[in-house]
């Protein structure tokens, strides 16, 4: 049975989804701060989570932005294949919600129209919009608005097979140790594993959309996942790059086939809020 779809009902959810990431902290990350905080051994680094907590549920209550960067908008789509979609087009109505969101929010326009003019386009569009067919009949919307102080700091690493599984380890620490406080930590780290130059840093970049405290149901990641967010935060970095136990939250790691002669490794840093949310229409 076809489901039609308007694709304004997709534009009305991502304007709302765009104020509500900006301003609320997603239940994951949440709880991920408060477990930091207890955990945490240093006393300036418990200091600073908890005033990173505060400020949190300042900017819920009061409604103001999280962090002075409102991210570029970074939208991905589960379109199912019984959907029939109506109106303007789907990328068209995208680009709507993000301009109303930030407009009628009062968020940070961050965008550039052009990498090298620079012109600011004055409504944070476009997009980045990655869309997927699956079965169904409804519409997954992930808006996950993503600031640069963390996003300069990503990588890719194209590493040679014989560098193998500690190659990417020690890719992953770099990353990591070279971001030092400049991504804003605790951090969540998203990591891509295989596929192409493209594919990892799209896995890299769905990596942090995975709930915080949850793992790869693939054992040998899993297992490579406590290790590094263990090692991490050995490294002393701590929150806000001033020392302690908690310079990571959650190391979250995607993998994919590759290339005989390949061995693709993408990390995408994000900072302690790692904004988005969720909903299906």
């Amino acid at each position: 049975m076809i489901r039609t779809i308007q694709t304004k009902e997709i534009a009305d959810n991502i304007s709302e989804m765009c104020i509500e990431a900006n301003h609320c902290l997603s239940p994951d990350m949440s709880d991920a701060l408060k477990r930091a905080e207890a955990g945490e051994k240093a006393p300036l680094g418990r200091k600073i989570l908890s005033q990173l907590r505060e400020n949190l549920e300042i900017a819920a209550s009061d409604m103001i932005p999280i962090c002075q960067d409102t991210g570029m908008a970074v939208v991905f789509l589960e379109v199912g294949q019984d959907v029939h979609l109506e109106g303007d087009g789907l990328e068209d109505a995208v680009n709507e919600g993000v301009r109303r969101g930030y407009t009628e929010g009062y968020l940070r326009k961050s965008v550039v129209g052009d990498p090298l003019i620079r012109d600011n386009t004055k409504d944070n569009t476009p997009a980045v919009l990655h869309v997927r067919i699956v079965p169904g009949d409804q519409v997954k919307i992930t808006v996950a608005p993503k600031g640069f102080g963390s996003e300069n700091m990503s990588r890719i690493f194209m590493l040679k097979p014989a560098e193998g599984i500690e190659g990417v380890k020690e890719a992953v620490l770099t990353a990591v140790r070279d971001a030092g406080p400049n991504a804003c930590p605790p951090l969540v780290v998203g990591v891509g594993i295989g596929g192409t130059f493209e594919k990892c840093a799209l896995m890299a970049k769905e990596a942090l959309l995975r709930e915080a405290g949850s793992h790869s149901p693939i054992s040998y990641i899993k297992d490579m996942e406590k290790e590094l967010l263990e090692r991490i935060n050995m490294l002393g970095i701590g929150p806000g790059g001033l020392g302690g136990t908690t310079t990571a939250l959650a190391v979250n790691i995607n993998t994919y086939p590759t290339h005989i002669a390949g061995l693709p490794v993408a990390v995408n840093i994000c900072c302690h809020v790692n904004r988005h949310v969720v909903r299906v229409i």
